[in-house]
């Protein structure tokens, strides 16, 4: 059982909290307690790079939540997957590494996020990483964090990029460096053929630390007040109610879902929101709005020719293939089948990337085959166009006053009324290219959503029926002039208590977050010491 007394508090072993963890405990005078609900990161699925596709399709390490019915989406309830294990989304997702738009961080800084800009932030994106090419201006070459170019071998990536080429989009040669905007190769957080999660990277070398404690299956319930100042936390584990104080500071980075319900449930959120729960405010704050998240769908296609994942895909081989990954790190198990990803302007005068276009390389339903026993899936690919600038909010709010129970995800996707006619632009230009004679050789039938879909209204309804997040929920305790943080990441009206996760994002990058999130605890274990900011980047 952890002691009760601590410096810091830090509720959530996720992307940003492993990092914290090891930040603020290389102070060997600071005792730090890390708090995770979910359990050790034990499992072979999540640090072999190919097991991400079994632990999605079973859920695993998974809190289970979904939304709200979405009334614009056919009132169908969304899979809002996120991570509850050490490593939290880190240990579950995709392991895509990019980092957004240096637009991004400059729309932050103006919109009132002081010292959030890109030049601000790129010397954090640096500091985390060991990019496998070698250090340069705008990579890091000394991090916890390993990332490296997709590995993949499959000649359709290069007929993609033949396609961009011809339609007149852009390549970049890395887009987390001097040029985000266009196709480029695939990035992962992926080292020595395993997943470089947040938890492998920091918190594992930190693991030995006397002034560390890690609590595992630890839900907290709520932040501990004293008046306006956070003293502490309180915790639910192994059925047990228990409190753990903090001298400096409660530091959440529970994560855009369970942050702001450990907020509310405190007494720091919407007073009226809280009342109807019977819950005292004790400062009234915009928690839980603000929501947002990259909606996105599949463009899929039969392959005339199986690839080479398809071949690998067979029973025996696939199971040679862990074993190989999990010993050694080598082999085709620590290969994602995907190599490419595109940011792109569907019109000229955007300042950032509207539409991403995710890519993959197989099937949508991959499943192991064996001959005689199990048949072969037919291979394909596909494309998934993706909004990465929705101006529709949701809102996070409680489901209940049991901290046990879950919270209400409400999005209300497609209510702004750019956001269906941008992501139909994403799906028209995926398909244009999908349809561009450079990948000939491997089209075979266009089976999602079909050729019979064609008019705007087809594709709206089509996209409707389909369209799924990219797990990139943010912004629901936001930085901002009238938001819930200040710049520090502070949270307004209360003392000793601060948010560093997604949630604390003003709105989202143009890119998947978890590079973000990973550079926003960086440079919030800096706040947090009062230490001074990393000199700003010159070749921003």
């Amino acid at each position: 059982m952890p002691d009760s007394g601590y410096d810091y508090i830090i509720v959530g072993a996720g992307s940003a909290g492993c990092i914290l963890a090891n930040r603020l405990s290389d102070d060997a005078a600071a005792r730090v307690l890390l708090i995770e609900a979910g359990g050790r990161d034990w499992h072979p699925y999540i640090h072999i790079p190919l097991g991400l596709g079994r632990m999605h399709d079973r859920r695993m390490f998974d809190w289970g939540y979904e939304t709200d019915p979405e009334p614009n989406l056919n009132n169908r309830r969304i899979e809002a997957m996120r991570g509850k294990v050490l490593g939290g989304s880190s240990s579950i997702n995709v392991m895509a590494y990019t980092r957004g738009n240096p637009g991004d961080y400059d729309r932050w800084a103006q919109k009132g996020a002081h010292g959030w800009s890109y030049a601000d932030v790129l010397p954090y994106f640096r500091r985390c990483e060991t990019w496998r090419e070698g250090e340069d201006s705008w990579r890091g070459g000394t991090g916890p964090l390993g990332t490296e170019f997709a590995r993949s071998q499959d000649p359709l990536y290069q007929a993609w990029l033949e396609a961009a080429k011809a339609c007149g989009y852009p390549l970049t040669s890395d887009y987390n460096g001097q040029q985000q905007e266009g196709f480029g190769r695939g990035q992962f957080t992926i080292r020595d053929g395993r997943r470089s999660s947040s938890a492998n990277a920091f918190l594992k070398p930190a693991g030995r630390r006397k002034n560390l404690t890690v609590a595992i299956n630890a839900h907290t319930t709520r932040v501990m007040l004293d008046g306006t100042r956070a003293t502490g936390i309180e915790y639910v584990q192994a059925r047990s109610k228990l409190c753990a104080s903090a001298t400096r500071e409660v530091i959440l980075a529970a994560g855009t879902f369970n942050t702001p319900q450990i907020l509310m449930l405190s007494g720091i959120g919407p007073a009226q929101h809280l009342r109807d729960f019977g819950i005292g405010a004790v400062v009234d704050l915009p928690v839980g709005k603000n929501l947002q998240d990259h909606l996105g769908a599949y463009i899929t296609y039969t392959r005339k020719q199986p690839g080479s994942f398809h071949r690998e895909m067979r029973f025996d081989r696939m199971a040679a293939s862990m074993i190989r990954a999990y010993l050694f790190g080598r082999g085709p198990a620590t290969v994602v089948p995907g190599g490419l990803h595109a940011f792109i302007k569907t019109r000229p005068e955007l300042a950032v990337p509207d539409i991403e276009f995710m890519f993959r390389g197989t099937s949508h339903a991959p499943h192991l085959w064996f001959p005689f026993v199990r048949p072969a899936f037919q291979d394909g690919y596909g494309i998934r166009p993706t909004l990465l600038h929705p101006d529709s909010r949701g809102e996070l709010l409680l489901g209940s006053a049991d901290p046990l129970a879950p919270p209400r995800i409400v999005y209300r996707f497609f209510t702004a009324p750019n956001d269906l006619p941008t992501l139909r632009e994403g799906f028209k230009r995926a398909r244009e290219l999908a349809f561009n004679k450079a990948l000939d050789p491997y089209r075979g039938e266009e089976i999602g959503p079909g050729l019979k879909v064609k008019t705007d209204d087809e594709i709206d309804g089509w996209l409707k029926k389909v369209v799924i997040t990219a797990h990139h929920p943010a912004g629901t305790c936001a930085i901002g002039q009238d938001g819930v943080l200040d710049s520090d990441l502070k949270v307004r009206g209360i003392e000793n208590l601060r948010v560093c996760d997604a949630s604390a994002m003003p709105d989202l990058v143009s890119a998947h977050i978890n590079a973000c999130v990973l550079m926003m605890a960086e440079k919030g274990a800096d706040l947090i010491r009062g230490r001074t900011p990393l000199p700003q980047a010159e070749a921003a």
